[in-house]
């Protein structure tokens, strides 16, 4: 059986090209030699041999970016301090 070779052409970020490459090359494999591997992969899985998800934020940064917002605005008043070390005794007077 021959075995036929086909060029793909694809358009990337260059600087993720050469993040990339750099990574490959320490791998000691080459951009094409991993488009290959990927392809396999495809055709084994039968889909794409990794996980694809839309990344969401848990409930806990979010209310915790909220609250930093009101903060910033002035929605919520905290006190603050010059340096650590009043923070710190701050905390230690605490009652």
């Amino acid at each position: 059986m021959e075995n036929l070779m086909s060029a793909i052409n694809v358009q990337v970020d260059a600087r993720d090209k050469e993040q990339a490459t750099n990574i490959l090359k320490d791998l000691g494999i080459n951009m094409s030699t991993f488009i290959n591997m990927a392809i396999k992969q495809v055709i084994k899985r039968d889909g794409l041999p990794f996980e694809v998800t839309n990344p969401k934020p848990k409930k806990e940064l979010l209310e915790a970016l909220e609250e930093g917002d009101k903060i910033a605005t002035g929605k919520i008043d905290v006190k603050g301090y010059h340096n650590v070390n009043q923070m710190i005794e701050d905390i230690i007077n605490e009652d």
